[in-house]
């Protein structure tokens, strides 16, 4: 080896040296490079840490009532964020419910059981997280019973209160309603207004006061004077009244499908109030709810004042004086109801029928 090395000398010895300080260095590098793993490797994103979703979790609870019984067989719907997807569970006997596998975010709750009003419950869950939620109140759902009146059971109970309607608390006031939409009254009930419109006391009050202003008067000369001319006064008027009442308030109106009565407008300008109340001595509410020619009054006060002719004396009789009676009936009529329009109502506050419709009510 020594006399290798002399023969080489010392220019080839050096690079002797230098070739193998590069050998040995490379092998270094190699040898490093096999025992550290790449960088990457720790926190790439091959990484199988990095991938794996969060956790699942579990949802429980207890539905009760304001007692706070348990609500068995309650249906119960856990609805995620994203609205998808649902999944259904019902309460057991003691209303307690369970969602596995339940993935974390927030999430809402949907509450339906028979008898009890619906209700939801939000809330949010954790990544492995088992939430117990807090016992879930459930109200009773309120009762509507729907109670249907027949028209006629309607007719009967405002029949009822035009029957204790009174001027001043005396004066009888049954041919006027105060309900805009009054339900129509059958046949019976009209033939009822009538008869109760007939036999009150007040009418008879008003007849005799009547009889005794005529006779005071020496109306209908033909009755003559004393207790018997005064008799025959108050027979004609009170015939006068029942036939009024019986024939234009019954009678016709039946046959007719019209409605007696006034009714009241109360609403608008003064002058189209003064024009309906005029007017109504003309037309009327028909039974189906519509306007129309009111030929209840105008008829019957042409027969009422025919039938007239066989009772008052005769020289108070004849097609003229019938024709001339009749259209005083219509004329009075649209005095009536003028006075039922403005005057009326204002003497009749009691009336439970003007309160409903001053109020609102109908």
């Amino acid at each position: 080896m020594k006399k290798l090395l002399a023969r080489m000398g010392p220019v080839p010895l050096a690079a002797l040296f230098v070739v193998s300080g590069v050998v040995l260095l490379w092998c270094s590098s190699a040898r490093a490079q096999q025992v550290s793993p790449p960088a990457e490797s720790a926190a790439g994103p091959g990484n199988p840490a990095q991938d794996q979703p969060p956790p699942s979790g579990v949802i429980s609870g207890t539905l009760v009532d304001r007692t706070g019984a348990g609500v068995a067989g309650a249906h119960i719907t856990l609805t995620p964020a994203d609205r998808t997807p649902t999944r259904e569970t019902a309460a057991d006997s003691s209303g307690a419910f369970f969602f596995a596998n339940v993935p974390p975010g927030p999430f809402e709750l949907s509450i339906t059981a028979q008898g009890f009003a619906a209700q939801t419950y939000a809330g949010a869950l954790h990544g492995g997280e088992a939430l117990t939620i807090p016992p879930i109140t459930i109200a009773v759902a309120a009762v509507v019973t729907e109670i249907r009146v027949s028209p006629q059971e309607e007719a009967k109970v405002e029949l009822q209160a035009e029957e204790k309607q009174r001027v001043l608390g005396v004066i009888p006031n049954f041919y006027v309603t105060y309900v805009p939409n009054a339900a129509p009254l059958s046949s019976k009930q009209k033939f009822q207004l009538a008869w109760k419109a007939t036999i009150d006391p007040v009418t008879f009050g008003v007849t005799a006061g009547t009889a005794g202003i005529e006779q005071g008067l020496d109306y209908y000369s033909g009755y003559g004077q004393g207790a018997q001319g005064y008799g025959k006064r108050f027979g004609a008027t009170y015939a006068d009244t029942v036939l009024g009442n019986f024939i234009g308030g019954a009678i016709l109106p039946s046959l007719l499908k019209e409605d007696p009565r006034y009714f009241y407008k109360g609403t608008g300008s003064t002058r189209s109030r003064v024009l309906y109340a005029i007017a109504t001595a003309v037309i009327c509410k028909k039974d189906n709810g519509r306007w129309g020619a009111n030929y209840s009054n105008i008829a019957g006060s042409f027969i009422a004042s025919g039938i007239a002719n066989v009772y008052y004396p005769v020289s108070d009789r004849g097609g003229a004086l019938t024709v001339e009676s009749a259209l005083i009936g219509i004329g009075a009529t649209s005095a009536a109801d003028l006075l039922e329009e403005f005057v009326v109502p204002k003497l009749t506050p009691n009336s439970p029928s003007k309160k409903q419709h001053d109020a609102g009510g109908f």
